[in-house]
């Protein structure tokens, strides 16, 4: 029997390759799309992409499915991030989509309905040895998505398919025209859906209240103002007004105060360690750990020792770095991802 696979088809062309891939090898496979949350201020595309997911369907002759998972993302993505941002923090809702949403809700609606396993369209290789199951990173450096699919574990792995992983995108382009996908040419989805066309402090202000304050130098004079301490995050040199034309870079936010305090040298919001809260394991390693990490997407890997303390784990820098708070800090052997945790202080 063909073993039956529920693919997430987000209407966009990598999980459609990812569905026609996983028919051409024979996989009994389902076309599932996840309807979000989306508020009635913003002009979301969700519709445009579950019909564009139908199409694909069609295209492939695969059953059509549907899950609303809009209230599970409101109460578990959504609220999460803007409470976040009331905090002073910066979470990353797309590593809380994938551990939640992909990997949770959905997940387990496809196995409670016949799925044996689910596929997405996500730039990551999943490796098997020794029995034992590893999240590598996409063949495509420029797409590798690993970094956001750091909270999955071995389980979730031994379920999942990620077809387009070992591809590159100009690749998984040229089998979409292959294919005769209906979505050969439609461009890729940049941003977050449910922020829509409007600016992230047009949608915050929805949620959280942001009233303008001081900026401060490093000697704590005031030389600026700002929309709000929750809208800009650590390093960041946009998102408020100071005097002068010499380029400024947020080194501290205090959004009990409301203050934004910046430094005209980005090096002064550098530390030395970083605190993790909610560290996750795809295989528990031994500590002291010595591998690199990426605080950001798409930032180049550095060096870290990570060790455990009293109130959790802390990770250290070989030369002081960058990071924020909500921030996930995502380890690596070599392409190997071995799990990470959200920066605390």
């Amino acid at each position: 029997m063909k073993e039956k696979v529920f693919v997430g088809l987000s209407g966009g062309v990598d999980s459609a390759v990812s569905a026609a891939l996983l028919k051409e090898a024979g996989y009994d496979v389902v076309g599932a799309f996840i309807k979000i949350w989306s508020p009635e201020f913003t002009e979301c595309t969700w519709q445009e992409d579950r019909l564009d997911a139908m199409r694909v369907a069609a295209a492939l002759d695969i059953p059509f499915r549907e899950v609303d998972l809009s209230h599970e993302y409101m109460q578990e993505i959504v609220s999460k991030m803007t409470d976040g941002y009331a905090r002073g923090i910066t979470p990353n809702p797309d590593i809380l989509c994938n551990r939640s949403i992909k990997f949770g809700h959905f997940a387990q609606w496809a196995f409670s309905h016949g799925a044996e396993k689910i596929a997405t369209g996500h730039y990551a290789q999943i490796m098997e040895r020794d029995g034992r199951f590893e999240l590598v990173r996409g063949a495509d450096p420029t797409k590798d998505q690993s970094y956001f699919l750091y909270q999955l574990t071995e389980k979730d792995l031994a379920h999942t398919l990620f077809p387009v992983g070992g591809l590159a995108k100009a690749h998984v382009r040229q089998l979409a025209e292959k294919y005769n996908l209906p979505v050969a040419r439609k461009h890729d989805s940049q941003g977050l859906c449910f922020v829509g066309d409007i600016s992230l402090k047009d949608f915050l202000s929805r949620f959280i209240p942001l009233t303008q304050g001081d900026v401060s130098d490093m000697t704590g004079s005031t030389i600026g103002t700002h929309d709000g301490a929750a809208l800009v995050t650590i390093g960041q040199r946009h998102g408020f007004a100071v005097q002068g034309k010499e380029p400024h870079y947020v080194v501290g936010i205090d959004v009990e105060k409301n203050l934004v305090h910046v430094s005209t040298h980005r090096e002064d919001a550098a530390k030395k360690e970083a605190h993790l809260d909610d560290v996750t394991w795809i295989a528990q390693p031994r500590l002291p750990l010595h591998c690199s990490a990426q605080a950001r997407y798409r930032e180049q890997p550095f060096p870290v020792t990570l060790d455990r303390e009293a109130s959790g784990y802390r990770a250290t820098f070989s030369d002081p770095h960058i990071v924020a708070p909500g921030q996930s800090l995502v380890l690596y052997d070599s392409d190997t991802c071995l799990g990470g945790g959200i920066i605390n202080r």
